[in-house]
């Protein structure tokens, strides 16, 4: 996929975003202690674009999705969204703000209330924002109908409904407010390979329709690879790698995202008896990280500068980076 010219525009810019929790005390915890599930993070997300999250499970994309909508409160850093600092806003001017940023939550039986009817579920937004008075009722069915369910959803409950179908419904939710900003956390991750692929190219034909911008966070390379434009490899609460999709996939700079990649399947049967370079061990805790370089303790090119000197996040190649002493 090709950035147009008003792509290039930026829409989000997140400058050393830490969200840290606070261990509770207890029996076994005396003093204390942070989890740093976003540890300094910086990105850019220009828009008509889709930003690709991704890296293991516990590494902090969930956290950093949901920091960016401040569902989670960040514990330092800023988020400028169209210019402006959304940790200063609050309340009722918060609200506003966040009716052109939405979300696609993981769990698409959870994320729907099952007390309630789809049609006032998608109609909810409409009401909170005061939107379309007096048209409600047509705007939802104009909902459903853009994401492929009918109207005669409107009187009936989220579990009377496949995975696929509700994901649906829960993309007609976010679309409501008509917002700019969509935050998709792992939004098939939940459903059948062949319904994972319905939903990621409806979720493509909405993007041109209403042009959208995403970041999409997901563990599953191939996905991501498939609708992202350019794509973020997150490791312990840190971004170790960025750029355009296709450089990322082809000509990956960091001995994690080399890992990643490489832990791909291979559909190809006459193909499996190739050895390739796995990762090794568990990721570390979030609580007491390495020193250094956070992926030395399992990096196989890691040496004596790696577990001293933390490394920065650089261009290495045009639109390109990585943080990584070696390269």
């Amino acid at each position: 996929m090709l950035l147009n010219a008003l792509a290039m525009e930026e829409l989000l810019n997140i400058k050393n975003i830490k969200t840290y929790f606070k261990e509770k005390k207890g029996l076994l915890v005396k003093e204390n202690r942070f989890v740093r599930a976003v540890d300094g993070v910086d990105l850019q997300i220009f828009k008509g674009e889709t930003v690709g999250l991704v890296g293991e499970s516990g590494c902090g994309k969930s956290t950093l999705g949901k920091t960016v909508l401040r569902l989670i409160e960040p514990t330092e850093g800023s988020i400028v969204f169209k210019g402006e600092d959304l940790l200063k806003f609050k309340g009722r001017a918060l609200r506003e703000k966040r009716r052109a940023m939405q979300m696609v939550f993981q769990d698409p039986f959870s994320s729907l209330n099952p007390r309630m009817k789809i049609e006032n579920i998608v109609k909810e937004p409409l009401d909170i924002h005061s939107l379309h008075s007096g048209k409600r009722r047509d705007r939802v069915i104009e909902l459903l109908d853009s994401v492929g369910v009918g109207k005669d959803a409107l009187k009936r409950f989220p579990h009377e409904f496949s995975g696929g179908q509700r994901q649906r419904i829960g993309l007609a939710r976010a679309l409501a407010v008509e917002p700019e900003f969509i935050v998709a956390d792992e939004p098939v991750s939940a459903l059948d390979v062949s319904i994972q692929a319905q939903i990621i190219n409806l979720m493509k034909d909405l993007q041109k329709k209403f042009y959208l911008t995403y970041l999409f966070i997901a563990h599953d390379l191939r996905v991501v690879e498939y609708i992202s434009d350019r794509v973020a490899v997150m490791y312990l609460g840190k971004i170790v790698e960025t750029g355009e999709s296709g450089e990322v996939y082809k000509n990956p700079l960091h001995p994690y995202t080399k890992a990643l990649l490489a832990s791909i399947p291979i559909p190809d049967p006459r193909k499996r008896g190739i050895k390739r370079e796995t990762l090794k061990g568990d990721m570390p805790s979030p609580i007491n990280p390495p020193s250094g370089c956070a992926f030395h303790p399992r990096c196989p090119v890691e040496q004596k500068k790696c577990r001293e000197e933390v490394p920065s996040l650089r261009e290495v190649l045009k639109g390109h980076g990585a943080s990584c002493h070696l390269v």
